[in-house]
């Protein structure tokens, strides 16, 4: 049975670290399905979230491949109940002077910002988790889109108990 697993990777910050670990999960056929990096408060460390999906065996392959490579240091394995995830998504999308108010209702349900109003397109901002977001373009289904742009999902676990200090 196919799952899809998040990790929160904590890694060094080095040039290079991105590609090793790109280059696991390309070496042995694994699908990376969304992958976040930014620096943390510690500009040592970048934090890697990364979403895969397999069966259980390869998911825990997975972080005992991961846990090897050196730039490693700490991986969590983020449960949806226990952590706090976002992803965040900039739409454009066709409208005139008859839709523009429509969408921008619509954008307002989800609590999106309007970033952008030309004459013929306006973009929307969304944060949220995945369902919130599929729920909103499903909503944009009758209107022309003509960019989307994802960050992909970024999480950190709930509470300070399993927070790694290095």
């Amino acid at each position: 049975m196919v799952k899809q697993r998040m990790l929160s990777i904590l890694v060094d910050n080095t040039s290079g670290v991105l590609s090793r670990v790109a280059g696991l999960f390309s070496r042995r056929g694994y699908n990376i399905d969304s992958l976040t990096v930014g620096v943390t408060a510690d500009p040592l460390y970048s934090r890697m979230t990364v979403v895969a999906s397999g069966d259980e065996l390869v998911l825990e392959q997975i972080a005992r491949q991961l846990e090897k490579l050196v730039d490693v240091r700490d991986i969590k394995v983020l449960n949806p109940n226990e952590s706090v995830s976002r992803e965040l998504i900039l739409v454009k999308v066709k409208v005139d002077s008859q839709t523009r108010q429509n969408v921008i209702s619509v954008a307002g349900i989800f609590r999106a910002q309007i970033v952008d109003i030309g004459i013929e397109s306006l973009i929307v901002e969304l944060t949220g988790n995945q369902n919130k977001l599929i729920a909103f373009l499903n909503l944009l289904h009758n209107y022309e889109i003509l960019e989307l742009g994802r960050t992909g999902i970024t999480g950190l676990s709930r509470g300070k108990d399993d927070v790694c200090y290095l």
